[in-house]
């Protein structure tokens, strides 16, 4: 992700146009020759992406501007070694590291031995030192140790004879590379000749700027990191909050960039013109991060309501309470009357009171049990079973303050009635809210030109084709590609989670045939369904998120709303 390229490779790209040029006028060197080159490494710095191919490219221009055979990029690392980075010798036809796909298994140069400085080796002391070191002939030149050099040339037959090696400074003075040419060429006899002060002087301004395009890559580089580190630490507290969530936020990123490589790569039908860039595929995946943020301000009684009764606790252990003092009244008024008629002189029928008193019992523990199952909540509560609600609810029993009430209060009434599931209107309400608090929290964040659509694509997940779907009741025409990707992302996720403490996770085919009868409902894209299934989209997913148990056969033409 891009974050200061514009300013940065700008402000940088001018600046070592302005150095070279006048190096360049100084030495005397073709100005149009100059220009091209300049050109290009103004190129690799401002729009060069991937920190090997920066490096590769400014290596090349160094060889070919001092008309060097070979030349050595080390990058410094945070355990005080020089590490080889790229390595050419174009007389060997050796290419290593950088975008060559060959690695380079030389050890690395250590910059302190036993801690004391390693100034034996020319490039650990360019490095210590900060100073550039130009050396005529290798095998000459006392001073460093250069048996590692002397044992390749034995090895390969080569003839490493002149050095120059340049420290590469960031903009605050840090060294933070070394680059080394070897064997500068007469451009007219090709010999091998000692590198001229001019060439050394190019050399050490194309390090310069290296140090620095390098150093704004890595600044990109870590902002980036630093961002996707607070995502996911916004998403993983997300799914932290509860265990009802479980690991959402972390697998529909990765369901949404399936779908989304799927529909990119289809090259007939309806989504045959769509295509990702890799910084749009960037975007729907930071969007799936974050599509859920919304939920740190929806309160953890709702979200993780289980039970109609629930709230900061399940109520329904009261009024389990409120049955056993209805037992102990009922039982206590039956040993009255038993007194009663013992005390008038009459004979007690204990048998009659018995009976009487087992039906009463009796019915309470119907009445309990079956609040019981209300609570749990389902798919649907008929009016029938909604009536014997009210009806326990009119039953009077004595409050511990000895005054007579109702059994049931009006809001327990009315949460034991939920048609379906265990959220009330207004709780329903509140959890849905999360999507507008998920879009005000990201449109107040100023992303990126290439990340300008997340918000769009994060908060659109809960919208339906057909309009009916919230917060804004958009329909398909009214959203992107990608929001569509993010809302059967969303659902087949949430269908097939086995980590939720309240449900088991659906099987394989029963989630496909829901998300079928959406797709007939006009919930979800149809030409994305039929792309699902087609691709098997849900299959790559499930082989890698699902439990096995949970992976039955599918009949394709058993799936409602889908055509082969």
């Amino acid at each position: 992700m891009d974050i200061l390229p514009a300013l940065i490779g700008k402000f940088d790209s001018e600046r070592m146009i302005g150095d070279l040029q006048a190096n360049l006028n100084m030495l005397g060197m073709c100005e149009n020759c100059g220009i091209e080159r300049l050109n290009d490494i103004g190129i690799a710095l401002s729009s060069e992406r991937d920190v090997n191919a920066l490096m590769e490219r400014i290596l090349h221009g160094a060889l070919e501007l001092t008309n060097a055979d070979a030349g050595t990029m080390y990058g410094v690392t945070e355990k005080k070694t020089l590490k080889f980075e790229i390595l050419r010798t174009d007389a060997l036809g050796i290419a290593m590291g950088g975008t060559s796909g060959k690695a380079i298994t030389f050890p690395e140069i250590p910059l302190y031995e036993n801690g004391v400085p390693n100034l034996r080796m020319i490039a650990a002391f360019t490095a210590l030192q900060g100073t550039t070191v130009n050396i005529p002939d290798a095998y000459e030149t006392k001073g460093f140790d250069f048996s590692g050099t002397r044992e390749f040339d034995r090895k390969t037959g080569y003839r490493s004879q002149s050095f120059l090696t340049v420290p590469m400074k960031n903009h605050i003075g840090e060294i933070i590379g070394v680059l080394q040419l070897i064997n500068a060429k007469d451009v007219q006899t090709q010999e091998i000749i000692p590198f001229s002060l001019k060439n050394q002087k190019l050399a050490e301004s194309l390090a310069s700027q290296a140090a620095i395009a390098m150093t704004n890559q890595k600044l990109i580089a870590d902002l980036k990191a630093l961002f996707e580190s607070f995502i996911h630490a916004i998403a993983s507290a997300i799914d932290d909050k509860s265990p009802y969530t479980g690991g959402h936020c972390q697998r529909v990123p990765v369901l949404a960039e399936m779908i989304g490589r799927e529909a990119s790569a289809i090259q007939e039908g309806p989504l045959k013109d769509f295509h990702l860039s890799e910084e749009e595929m960037y975007e729907l995946r930071i969007a799936s991060w974050l599509h859920d943020c919304g939920k740190v301000v929806t309160p953890t009684e709702v979200v993780d309501k289980s039970t109609k009764l629930e709230t900061i606790f399940d109520r329904i252990h009261l009024i389990e309470s409120r049955f056993e003092t209805l037992k102990r009244d009922v039982e206590i008024a039956t040993l009255k009357k038993k007194l009663a008629l013992v005390a008038s002189g009459l004979p007690a029928d204990s048998e009659a009171l018995d009976t009487e008193l087992q039906r009463q019992l009796t019915e309470i523990d119907a009445d309990r049990k079956f609040l019981q199952e209300a609570n749990v909540g389902g798919e649907f509560m008929s009016s029938k079973h909604q009536d014997r609600v009210r009806a326990i609810a009119s039953r009077r029993w004595i409050h511990a303050d000895g005054q007579e009430g109702p059994f049931l209060s009006d809001n327990e009434v009315y949460n034991l009635n939920i048609p379906k599931g265990t959220i009330n209107t207004e709780e329903r309400d509140i959890i849905n809210y999360h999507v507008s608090a998920t879009i005000k929290m990201l449109e107040s964040i100023p992303f990126p030109k290439h990340l300008k659509q997340v918000p769009e694509i994060a908060g659109g997940h809960h919208e339906k084709m057909n309009g009916q779907g919230y917060p804004k009741g958009l329909t398909g025409d009214q959203m992107s590609l990608q929001a569509r990707m993010m809302a059967i992302a969303d659902v087949f996720e949430a269908l097939t989670a086995q980590d939720r403490p309240y449900k088991k996770g659906k099987p394989l085919s029963e989630s496909l045939k829901i998300l079928g009868f959406m797709k007939k409902d006009n919930h979800i894209d149809p030409d994305l369904f039929k792309l699902f299934i087609d691709k098997r989209i849900y299959l790559q997913y499930a082989e890698r998120y699902m439990d096995p148990e949970q992976i039955d056969e599918v009949n394709l033409d058993a799936i409602p709303g889908y055509v082969r």
